[in-house]
């Protein structure tokens, strides 16, 4: 049985907006999103070499992380698209900072940030506890 967890569709969509490192971010690079977001995917020449390594960042991010009723593709597509809300946190089970970032713009977009760099992780340790309570 494969642990399917990350998307390849979803990885070259974001890939698509790549100079902002989202597809990275996605795949659980933060640090290389990070560069590429403040490089413009390494002057748009990192974002094109990353069209062939998508396949490769979605195999490693797959058995990277724990697969479980939370879906990491639904919290990444309402991170990346409605993150100053807090969608995202409501549908991993995280109301109280949702409603938080909700009326605070993401708690002005620190909060945002701060889920790109620990989404995956955050959806993977949800994901695990309720494999264990199961």
């Amino acid at each position: 049985m494969t642990n399917d967890t990350h998307s390849k569709t979803l990885g070259y969509l974001l890939w698509i907006f790549g100079f902002t490192g989202a597809h990275r971010f996605y795949y659980g690079k933060p640090v290389s999103g990070t560069i590429w977001f403040f490089t413009f995917g390494l002057a748009g020449i990192g974002w094109l070499v990353d069209l062939f390594l998508i396949p490769s960042m979605d195999r490693e991010a797959d058995r990277r992380f724990v697969g479980g009723d939370n879906n990491y593709s639904v919290a990444w597509l309402l991170l990346t698209f409605l993150g100053i809300f807090g969608v995202h946190r409501m549908y991993i089970g995280k109301w109280l900072s949702g409603i938080l970032y909700l009326l605070t713009g993401g708690v002005f977009l620190l909060g945002v940030l701060y889920d790109f760099w620990t989404l995956n992780a955050q959806i993977s340790e949800r994901n695990h506890g309720a494999l264990a309570r199961a």
